[in-house]
């Protein structure tokens, strides 16, 4: 098969199966954005897998199983990232249980506005740490030693904390 024909196939197949698509993203995301980047994820997913589409199964089962792992990935790097921010949050903030969730909301959208701005190697060394990746992990992508990712994480997380501390007073 062609390229031209397999790109028409494929683009005939999903447009038949794209409301399985959004009803998988729209039982994981409740965010209309995040639903956007998961239907994304799993029609990419999908491309990247349809040369090894056999037609031992339908079209339908094949695209679920796809769409519903991608989903699931999405779903729980999304939590971890979540769960990750909320604790760093803590951690700047030392909010305290007794915060209302309006405060604690407040406090992660001023985290990740003073994340947005520092400087662009800063911004991408939190970034990889919110993701929970390890030291060694960051400074293989990011091309650095560990030891020095060690350091430009804590001094960050200080002068984050820093910026946190000057609007309590």
């Amino acid at each position: 098969m062609n390229a031209a024909d397999k790109s028409d196939l494929f683009l005939a197949v999903l447009e038949s199966h794209k409301r399985m698509l959004y009803k998988i993203a729209n039982s994981y995301c409740p965010d209309r954005e995040d639903r956007q980047d998961l239907v994304q994820e799993m029609i990419g997913q999908l491309w990247k897998s349809f040369d090894r589409y056999t037609d031992q199964y339908k079209y339908s089962t094949w695209i679920y199983r796809i769409a519903l792992n991608v989903a699931i990935s999405f779903y729980r790097k999304e939590n971890r990232r979540r769960n990750l921010s909320d604790a760093l949050s803590v951690e700047l903030l030392h909010v305290q249980e007794a915060s209302t969730p309006d405060e604690v909301e407040e406090h992660l959208g001023l985290l990740q506005q003073f994340i947005s701005e520092l400087k662009e190697l800063d911004k991408a060394l939190m970034l990889l740490y919110l993701e929970e990746k390890s030291h060694k992990e960051i400074a293989e992508i990011m091309g650095l030693s560990e030891t020095n990712v060690a350091t430009k994480v804590g001094r960050i997380k200080s002068r984050l904390k820093q910026k946190f501390s000057t609007l309590k007073t």
